[in-house]
């Protein structure tokens, strides 16, 4: 579904009435990946160390970057994701950051639904290459540790077999880049009609053999479709950042499909107690260094972001 992230943004606003890596096996979930049945039933539960995080589009007040930063540190966030390539200055960046501590985890590519890596145009295919690029040299900049893509987009125009091979081929294009700033570039799953299942998302992965490419997993992403504790058991530590959002199987045959993201938090059919079982299971949300969750719901002032923040810490504790 050919939309970009502040359409999709705006969408859910309207329905709520208001936004070693090649070791990995191909065909099956690692063995971190999988539940943790065999444990011990004695043992003690590990504490969960997420961290939690905003899309910068959901701050809904504040005239500059920095009161912007500001008020999520306020609401209880760690950390934030931005986009790129864009208007913000490097320096803006690193001022907002030492001014409030808040962590510019992860970059959003801005131009990956309008310069698809899989297009039939080369020059967008070049403007997505050169995009990604200039995304994966800001996040080094401002610290991030990851830049999230949209692949490929597959629709009549664009065969599925040819969005694998053209996103591969743009890709491994910027994996130099990637690693020499150490950044990671992270395939997300969104309504683009490509890599449908997660036996296939872990196999796009692991054909690149690269620490430098993982998975960005968003949790309502699935919910139309599938069940996001079977990717996550699936993906495993594949996974480097999660998108937090809930999705309603039920509003969704009611009133319509993009209805179905007009929920909060807990309140759809994401299954957020087996979602944390197999965050657990393979090591996400337990990890010493604490790994990010970032929501991508529903946006507004100080009142709502806290209420994001509450949800999310309801979520976690599942």
């Amino acid at each position: 579904m050919s939309l970009d992230r502040r359409e999709f943004l705006a969408a859910v606003a309207a329905s709520t009435g208001v936004a070693s890596i090649a070791a990995m096996a191909v065909a099956a979930p690692p063995a971190a990946a999988q539940t943790s049945e065999h444990a011990p039933e004695s043992a003690a539960p590990t504490k969960r160390t997420l961290r939690k995080a905003v899309m910068v589009g959901m701050v809904g007040e504040g005239a500059t970057l920095l009161d912007r930063f500001k008020l999520l540190r306020d609401c209880g966030f760690e950390g934030v994701e931005l986009d790129s390539p864009g208007d913000l200055k490097t320096d803006e960046v690193l001022k907002a950051k030492e001014a409030t501590g808040l962590n510019v985890h992860g970059v959003v590519d801005s131009v990956h639904w309008k310069a698809h890596l899989n297009s039939q145009s080369e020059d967008a295919r070049k403007a997505g290459i050169t995009g990604l690029s200039q995304a994966i040299t800001d996040a080094a900049a401002w610290g991030a540790s990851s830049v999230l893509l949209v692949p490929a987009v597959v629709n009549d125009r664009q065969p599925y077999d040819q969005a694998w091979t053209l996103a591969t081929e743009g890709i491994k294009a910027c994996l130099p880049l990637a690693a020499e700033k150490k950044v990671i570039i992270a395939v997300e799953n969104v309504w683009n009609g490509f890599l449908l299942s997660p036996l296939e998302a872990a196999r796009f992965v692991d054909q690149f053999e690269s620490p430098w490419v993982r998975f960005h997993f968003d949790i309502g992403n699935v919910i139309n479709f599938g069940y996001p504790d079977q990717w996550v058991n699936i993906l495993g530590k594949r996974i480097v950042k999660l998108h937090i959002k809930d999705f309603s199987r039920k509003k969704r045959d009611d009133e319509g499909l993009w209805k179905g993201f007009g929920v909060e938090l807990g309140s759809g059919d994401a299954g957020w107690a087996s979602v944390m079982k197999a965050l657990d299971a393979c090591g996400y949300s337990t990890a010493s260094q604490g790994n990010w969750a970032t929501a991508e719901v529903r946006g507004g002032k100080a009142d709502r972001l806290k209420q994001v923040s509450d949800q999310m810490d309801s979520l976690f504790k599942m």
